[in-house]
């Protein structure tokens, strides 16, 4: 095998020694086997992979993936990751975070990130509680959510994390699903293949303490209530018997059988605007759960314009020194 070759991996290869923790039956199971599946696809070397988290059930990953990982501090993952990609450009550097700790604590990293294109992965557990802390109502819980923090119900508003990071002017959005296992890794895939901030919503089941949370979009009437994007193709579900059609900018439900694919919106991916009015059909009664990619554009990213920057001014000015940097201009003595 010459040197420039990657070995062929596999599953196994990315499952590390560590006994893996969480409660029987919840979804960060799934998300991790379908994760350590699709890793391999990127016919990248372990030692090129890196999982950052923050604090929460779902920020134990990086322990069990078997690559270089950083289980750092609340809400903070976005910053650490930039950084790393800053310092190595070569690794592809994943963020795993949760609904309370990406938007509560993290909310302000989470956007800046995004806001900057920095060519990270962040994909986001999304339970709609605080599991690890047993169960008090997060950033996405739905209004009248009864926790422990809230005995009488929420009165917050829930976040709609796909409208916050199209907000934040990500480049690419997307939302899965912990049980739809070929759409988890596509998505996977999709989000690693752009050239840029990935922004990948994953619902993710909590069976202790937010349990079917997500029932409408994973049981037996799923199919109604779930609609699968693709570029280029209509919106239509409930097996092709309903579809989307705009009316001005609202979008409506139709029946099938009083319309033709012709009535039907079209996704584009790239269309900002339509990215929008997609993302705000979130939790709407009257509208299917989009799944799938929302928007994806290029953008040139944080990392790659910093790198070039530095360059440009060692050109110029050649490379310095600290020590030159601080004896240049005015100096004071201070006795």
């Amino acid at each position: 095998m010459s040197e420039t070759q990657t070995p062929v991996l596999t599953k196994k290869d990315y499952e590390s020694d560590q006994a893996v923790r969480w409660c029987p039956g919840c979804g960060d199971y799934a998300i991790l086997s379908q994760t350590q599946k699709t890793v391999p696809s990127f016919g990248r070397k372990k030692e090129d992979i890196v999982f950052v988290s923050g604090i929460g059930c779902s920020s134990r990953f990086p322990y069990y993936m078997n690559t270089y990982g950083f289980h750092s501090i609340h809400g903070r993952a976005p910053a650490i990751a930039s950084g790393v990609k800053i310092s190595n450009p070569d690794l592809a550097v994943f963020v795993v975070t949760g609904d309370g700790d990406g938007l509560s604590i993290g909310g302000n990293h989470f956007m800046h990130a995004l806001r900057r294109n920095m060519d990270i992965n962040i994909m986001m557990f999304n339970n709609r509680i605080y599991g690890l802390t047993k169960g008090q109502y997060s950033p996405t819980s739905e209004v009248g959510k009864v926790t422990k923090a809230t005995p009488y119900g929420s009165i917050d508003i829930p976040l709609n994390p796909p409208s916050l990071a199209l907000g934040a002017q990500s480049t690419f959005v997307a939302r899965t699903i912990d049980r739809w296992q070929k759409h988890l890794s596509a998505m996977m895939e999709r989000s690693y293949q752009h050239d840029g901030g990935s922004f990948l919503e994953i619902y993710q089941n909590c069976n202790i303490f937010n349990d079917g949370a997500f029932e409408e979009y994973t049981g037996k009437e799923k199919l109604d209530n779930v609609i699968e994007l693709e570029n280029g193709k209509p919106m239509l579900f409930a097996r092709e018997t309903k579809g989307i059609k705009l009316e001005g900018s609202k979008a409506i439900v139709v029946n099938m059988d009083d319309h033709s694919a012709e009535d039907i919106l079209i996704h584009d991916e790239t269309d900002l605007d339509m990215a929008h009015i997609i993302a705000n059909w979130t939790s709407n009664p009257q509208l299917p759960e989009p799944i799938g990619v929302i928007y994806c554009v290029d953008r040139p990213t944080y990392n790659q314009d910093m790198v070039d920057q530095i360059n440009s001014a060692k050109e110029k000015k050649g490379k310095g020194s600290v020590q030159g940097l601080l004896n240049a201009g005015d100096t004071w003595v201070v006795d």
